[in-house]
């Protein structure tokens, strides 16, 4: 990011060490009453103007009158004071005023302003739909713009939409321009029962439980000033809503095991496949828990209802690897199929096809991979289980056929990931513990 030239306006001189705090990188020029910042302005081209309203004693709002001069000098105004009225956000705002915020917690606001500004510029969508979320689709594209205007919020954001259709990446992207200092920390619900849930959340102190052999930090501290990604909410307990709902409308927790509080200042986007109504009328989630993670709600369409990015898909996941070539068959066949397994489904398409001898992908070869890649990950219920699955299920008995079942899936899936196990465990959606133990197992490791 290249420096931006900013001008902070006020009277106070610690709010004025506290906003040079909070502006460290960038080119600041401080001024402390009315004339001197009019000078500046005059004098020279600022990016940002942070004003505060107030310059002074007895002073009758001057530093409204500095909106306009920033405004006509190309600058972004931004209110940043103590007085809060109805009427002089009003004025702020009508003067040209970009945004208004009220003094007390200057990191997040200025990170929110500057993400804000430089997302302003020309060519940062472009840049998101070329190598971040591809899609030519234009409801999905502004779907997307739209959310991007809220990404410097603490505003939450519920993602729907079925399996593969980008959520993740979604919430990374808001994540990327949300001007939030920390981390982007997912976690996947369903991958953990309860008690399990809880301790990864909260974090756990030594000796909590059976295994806690140290203190650990919780998903929710990891957090503190980034972004927390809940995937799949719906597989989360009441019990354990409740207990969310608390840290995220106080930023406040106890660790299991732990009578002292954690702080932390996390912003929460939520993600599931569910119908939310649906878990709302089963009274699988509650409703109190539901208004406090759908501040704004954003629905991805699937595959099959944005043909248009099938082949954008296609030729992003070949960037890195092998070119191909599509007979013009072979690419009406793409676009009729109704890619079940949407993004998911591409990529494991491409890697398919891109591991054999042809360059040139004809109709029939597009057939072949195409009903691979379905029977892999699309089978129907009554054909799952094989009859030597049944067979080794009667042999040794239900549970050793299921983790012998799972070790298969994380051989498989760590063999096509080159060994990463942070990526096994967020493709799979399984915790630490439950990759570790059938490893262990089944594989000596």
């Amino acid at each position: 990011m290249n420096t931006l030239k900013i001008l902070v306006v006020d009277d106070d001189k610690l709010e004025q060490k506290v906003m040079l705090k909070s502006l460290a990188g960038q080119e600041v020029d401080v001024a402390d009453d009315y004339r001197s910042a009019l000078r500046k302005l005059n004098a020279g081209h600022y990016d940002i103007c942070f004003f505060d309203l107030l310059l002074g004693k007895n002073d009758n709002y001057s530093g409204l009158k500095l909106i306009p001069a920033a405004v006509e000098k190309g600058a972004y105004p931004v209110v940043m004071s103590s007085c809060e009225t109805e009427e002089t956000i009003n004025r702020a705002y009508a003067l040209g005023c970009r945004d208004f915020y009220v003094k007390g917690n200057e990191d997040s606001n200025i990170a929110a302003v500057i993400a804000r500004y430089l997302r302003g510029g020309a060519g940062s969508a472009q840049d998101i739909f070329s190598s971040g979320f591809i899609t030519d689709d234009p409801s999905t594209r502004s779907m997307i713009i739209e959310a991007l205007k809220y990404a410097p919020a603490a505003l939450p954001i519920l993602l729907l939409g079925p399996s593969g259709t980008g959520k993740t990446t979604l919430a990374k992207i808001i994540h990327d321009n949300s001007g939030r200092q920390g981390d982007f920390v997912a976690i996947n619900c369903s991958a953990y029962s309860e008690d399990l849930l809880e301790a990864e959340l909260f974090g756990y102190k030594k000796g909590a439980f059976t295994g806690a052999h140290d203190n650990r930090k919780g998903r929710l501290l990891q957090a503190d000033k980034g972004t927390l990604f809940l995937d799949e909410i719906g597989a989360m307990s009441q019990s354990m809503q409740t207990k969310l709902l608390k840290a995220i409308e106080e930023k406040c927790f106890y660790p299991v095991g732990s009578d002292r509080p954690e702080y932390s200042d996390f912003r929460v986007i939520s993600a599931t496949l569910e119908d939310m109504q649906q878990l709302l009328a089963q009274k699988k989630l509650r409703f109190d828990f539901f208004q406090r993670v759908h501040g704004m709600t954003i629905t991805l369409k699937p595959l099959e209802q944005r043909k248009c990015d099938v082949f954008p898909l296609i030729n992003a996941f070949c960037k890195t690897g092998k070119r191909l070539a599509f007979d013009d068959d072979a690419k009406q066949y793409l676009l009729r199929h109704n890619w079940p397994g949407n993004t998911r489904e591409v990529k494991r398409f491409v890697e398919l096809v891109s591991a054999g001898g042809e360059g040139r992908i004809t109709k029939e070869t597009a057939h072949r991979h195409i009903k691979q890649v379905v029977s892999e990950t699309q089978q129907p219920a009554g054909d799952f289980l094989t009859q030597q699955q049944y067979d080794f299920a009667l042999k040794h008995g239900l549970n050793e056929a299921l983790d012998r079942f799972a070790y298969e899936a994380i051989k498989r899936n760590l063999d096509e990931n080159k060994g990463k196990k942070v990526r096994t465990r967020g493709d799979l959606k399984i915790a630490t513990r439950l990759l570790y133990s059938m490893l262990r197992k089944y594989g000596g490791k």
